[in-house]
């Protein structure tokens, strides 16, 4: 059996810097290559590449619109951050979404940007949002991930008195599509994230670039699962490799690192601006290139 048999292999576009037509014309493509499984968007408020004060449109508003516009993909942004909206808002926008797609979403959240980025404080500030320290965003991270739960899964009204998170008579109605809910997808790579990726996520994304670091962070994860008396294996790994259209050898070559590692979920990242039939183009010289590659004798 090929290698690649359980690996799916999904597009990212980054909304910025790009028209929504050209985002659009990509993921209808996308929607009709059956070598693509999944389709993602980030969630910036401002560029973090490129022309600081360029295009960018908001994640969730998007993908809503770009779940109209499909019928196959599974879809998602990767990932979300928890900074930007509060948590029973974000389950109600995400039930949306799951509801406007007929169930095909996954559902990404992270922490946040990292403290260390150069432009993470920027879109904080220009937009009124407050900027907490990693501890306290991994720390609201865990509650959110719980309250989004129950307010997926529960029957009544409940209250939640978090460190971060309080809820007064909180409850989900319509509930999404999917059973018992959307697959919870937690993007990151510190000690901490990890932390919660062990107790809430189905799947865990790392971005690529260091395939020994990520062995070493999958690792990390076994272990807390471990801790917690979780099978491991539960939490498909996933992770984002940038796309050279230049040099599609050298994605070929990180795809199969990758998945020796044991990584069975690929997203890859497209730069724009976008070919014509790049879609097409992913799964003809990506998806099906690095399957005959990995089962040759």
């Amino acid at each position: 059996m090929s290698e690649t048999s359980s690996t799916s292999f999904g597009i990212m576009t980054a909304p910025m810097q790009v028209d929504y037509q050209d985002i659009l014309r990509v993921w209808r493509e996308a929607d009709t290559v059956p070598e693509i499984e999944h389709a993602w968007l980030f969630d910036h408020l401002m560029p973090i590449a490129g022309d600081p004060d360029g295009p960018i449109h908001e994640g969730w508003t998007l993908l809503s619109a770009l779940a109209a516009q499909t019928r196959r993909l599974r879809i998602g942004l990767l990932v979300t951050s928890n900074r930007f909206r509060p948590p029973a808002m974000l389950a109600k926008i995400a039930t949306t979404v799951d509801i406007v797609s007929g169930g095909r979403l996954d559902f990404g959240i992270g922490a946040g940007s990292r403290p260390s980025h150069p432009l993470a404080k920027r879109e904080y500030d220009a937009h009124g949002l407050p900027f907490h320290d990693a501890a306290h965003a991994v720390a609201s991270l865990a509650e959110a991930c719980t309250v989004i739960r129950r307010l997926w899964t529960e029957a009544e009204p409940f209250d939640f008195d978090g460190s971060h998170v309080r809820l007064t008579g909180a409850f989900g109605n319509p509930r999404p599509v999917q059973h018992p809910h959307p697959p919870i997808v937690i993007g990151g790579r510190s000690a901490a994230t990890l932390r919660v990726v062990a107790e809430h996520a189905d799947v865990w994304n790392i971005p690529g670039g260091d395939i020994d670091d990520a062995v070493r962070r999958g690792a990390l994860l076994d272990r807390y699962c471990v801790e917690i008396g979780r099978d491991p294996a539960s939490i498909t790994r996933s992770i984002h490799l940038p796309v050279s259209y230049e040099e599609p050898g050298s994605t070929r070559g990180a795809i199969a690192e990758a998945i020796d590692a044991g990584f069975r979920h690929i997203v890859l990242g497209l730069p724009a601006p976008y070919p014509a039939e790049v879609a097409r183009w992913v799964a003809d010289e990506l998806v099906t290139t690095s399957a005959g590659q990995l089962t040759a004798p």
